[in-house]
């Protein structure tokens, strides 16, 4: 509790310092937002740069900020024109258009050329440009591989001189360096903001095909299985057959023979569709899958009965507790709030800091790159030293405590994120746990079962289990900042040539992956013997880790095949989905070819409907996990109290009993004859 208010409390401080508007709309030399509503540059959306070239220099790479004067500006530039031009001619309309591109303190015209230059009233030049990401970047175009900007290859300066417009592809290049990720964000929005309707429809089918499939496992447990088996095994040989076709299409196609390696990063995905290597890899990939799949059914033939029987048990279990099919959404909507109130939390943390001005000049200068103010900067010595130095916002950051501790608020934000998280699944667990055990310990089913097993459930995990759930959680959560805190180092030390820290980094990595799987295990396991006898967290892990290794057979033998069967279900789902999806965006379905939205990347709905099916599918398929989970549980711990005897009778059903102790049997009888 004391977490969640300190939680609260950095959230209230980062609504009150932050402005998210630092993220949507560009800034100014002066901290000026363009294009915000309510301000000065309310019909100035774009921002300007007096000189792009100087955007070449380093600096752009270490303080993402070009050491020149920027505006926010109506439209960019259409045209070629440089100040002493526009002066020369007389010409009233065109430094009236020149003017627009000045600073809005800049109001005499009359002011000669060199005293305009040198007090950086306005800009030099104006060259074609056109917005990208809300930023005037020069319209360079080529033709017959020549790079021009308009009609020509060469400019004046503006300051006498004859440029080459590769210098402006240069400084474009580097304004350009934070740009390119946004623009392709750009294009991603614009895919979802056309394709979100058929997303929202592929999502609801998932949904739709999922409850169905979950229904028919309910009655027809054994059929299903063989049923889904069967149907894995084909849809991914249709996908080793639709790759094949693909490869075998391109071959003798111009191109298709560059390697991945050649071809590089590409924004544009579509152009990895056009490679005979992107088709194999595809295909050597669903091959191997086909194989292994098809190596273990053959080796768990045997193993998938008894597997079958305990899928039918809990298929008996959710019928008498039909409402923990929808229990999932719960668990969902309280993940989303944890997720939605991380995420504003992130967003105005990194966006409270306040604008930093620095010196920028062209000459040798002792100031450069101090901090200064620019409402005082004209009249302070800096100006007299350094004629040519300018005060311009340089990046949003600050120097005081709040500020230095801005870090540790993230990392406590993103902490308390993954605390809540885990607990909210860990709350599912429990009340899923409880309802499945009272199915299993009442003797005589379902008369002996309270009457809302799922509502008493979620009640004594509330009253009684919230400490326990909150220990469990905390566990997992800080095994799982760590690993965030290496990946941020590994992150950081991409660049440096340190092979040992790059070595014992990513064993570290590697380590504390391998201890979050094996704590999510113990968790679970934990929270079902929570669930059933109401001990505290340590003791119920203590408990639940010893008997499943008194019963590690069976734990490999029956928990893990059922498990494996009801992942091949969610894989059915998903891939029956989004070869749906594959051939709709793909506009290969020739009924409704032209329903398709036109699109940038299609893989981005696509990848979305595949993603969504699976969480869909995990959360009706979870439901199912965690009741053969806690069924499994209760049996090895009837197995242990109970003898069979009328003194101390087995809880579980006698079709349970029939096949299990049956399969038990066996694996004693095959352990004995090896011995």
């Amino acid at each position: 509790m004391v977490a969640i208010v300190g939680y609260v409390i950095v959230g209230v401080v980062a609504w009150t310092q932050g402005d998210p508007r630092k993220v949507i709309y560009p800034t100014d030399s002066r901290g000026q937002f363009c294009g915000q509503a309510g301000t000065p540059n309310e019909k100035k959306p774009f921002l300007f740069y007096f000189n792009i070239m100087k955007c070449a220099s380093p600096l752009v790479l270490l303080e993402f900020q070009c050491p020149t004067t920027q505006i926010c500006v109506e439209k960019c530039p259409d045209r070629y024109l440089t100040y002493l031009q526009a002066y020369s001619r007389n010409s009233a309309s065109e430094l009236e258009y020149y003017k627009q591109f000045c600073v809005p303190e800049f109001k005499d015209l009359r002011k000669s050329p060199p005293e305009v230059l040198k007090d950086g009233d306005c800009p030099a030049m104006l060259t074609p440009s056109k917005p990208l990401a809300r930023r005037c970047l020069p319209a360079i175009n080529a033709k017959k591989g020549i790079i021009m900007v308009g009609n020509d290859t060469t400019f004046d300066d503006g300051r006498g001189q004859k440029r080459n417009v590769t210098d402006l592809v240069e400084g474009a290049k580097k304004a350009n360096v934070v740009l390119e990720a946004r623009q392709v964000a750009m294009k991603i929005f614009e895919d979802y903001t056309v394709s979100w309707y058929w997303i929202i429809i592929g999502l609801v089918i998932a949904m739709v095909v999922s409850l169905i499939f979950i229904v028919l496992l309910r009655f027809l447990a054994g059929i299903m299985v063989w049923v889904m088996i069967v149907l894995v095994i084909l849809v991914l040989g249709y996908g080793i057959f639709h790759c094949y076709m693909e490869y075998a299409h391109l071959k003798g196609q111009a191109g298709s023979d560059v390697s991945l390696k050649d071809l590089g990063f590409q924004t544009d995905f579509r152009v990895y569709l056009h490679l005979k290597q992107t088709w194999l890899a595809f295909m050597i990939i669903l091959c191997i899958l086909e194989v292994i799949i098809i190596l273990l059914l053959i080796f768990l033939r045997k193993r998938i009965l008894i597997a079958i029987a305990l899928i039918k048990e809990a298929s008996r279990a959710i019928g008498h507790i039909m409402t923990s099919l929808l229990f999932p959404l719960c668990t969902f909507f309280l993940l989303c709030l944890c997720i939605a109130y991380w995420a504003t939390t992130a967003v105005f943390l990194s966006t409270s800091n306040e604008a930093v001005y620095k010196v920028f000049n062209e000459s040798q200068c002792p100031y450069a790159r101090n901090t200064c103010n620019p409402e005082t900067f004209a009249t302070s010595n800096v100006t007299k030293q350094c004629p040519d130095a300018r005060c311009l916002f340089a990046f949003y950051g600050g120097e005081t405590a709040y500020h230095k501790y801005l870090i540790i608020f993230q990392i406590f934000n993103a902490f308390m994120f993954f605390w809540l998280a885990n607990f909210v699944i860990a709350l599912g667990q429990v009340t899923l746990a409880g309802a499945f055990a009272s199915y299993y310990w009442a003797f005589k089913k379902p008369d002996d079962m309270p009457a809302f097993p799922l509502f008493s459930s979620f009640g004594r995990a509330l009253r009684y289990h919230t400490g326990s759930m909150a220990f469990g959680s905390l566990i997992l959560a800080v095994v799982q900042i760590i690993r965030v805190m290496l990946e941020y180092l590994d992150h950081r030390l991409k660049a440096a040539d340190n092979r040992f820290a790059k070595f014992l980094l990513t064993c570290l990595k590697c380590c504390f992956w391998c201890l979050e799987k094996f704590i999510k295990f113990l968790n679970r396991n934990a929270y079902i013997m929570i669930a059933i006898y109401g001990t505290n967290f340590c003791t119920s892990a203590r408990n639940a880790f010893f008997l499943l290794m008194r019963n590690i057979i069976r734990v490999a033998v029956l928990d893990k095949v059922t498990d494996f069967l009801l992942f091949l279900g969610k894989l059915l789902i998903v891939g029956s989905v989004g070869i749906l999806a594959f051939f709709f965006f793909t506009q290969k379905i020739k009924v409704i070819q032209d329903t398709a939205p036109p699109l940038n990347y299609y893989w981005v709905p696509i990848l979305t409907v595949i993603v969504g099916s699976y969480l869909i599918a995990h959360g009706f398929f979870s439901v199912y996990a965690m009741c053969v989970d806690t069924l499994f549980l209760c049996f090895c711990e009837d197995l242990e109290r109970n003898d069979g005897s009328p003194e101390r009778p087995y809880y579980m059903s006698p079709a349970l009993r029939d096949i299990l102790l049956k399969g038990s049997l066996e694996s004693s009888k095959s352990a004995e004859s090896q011995e």
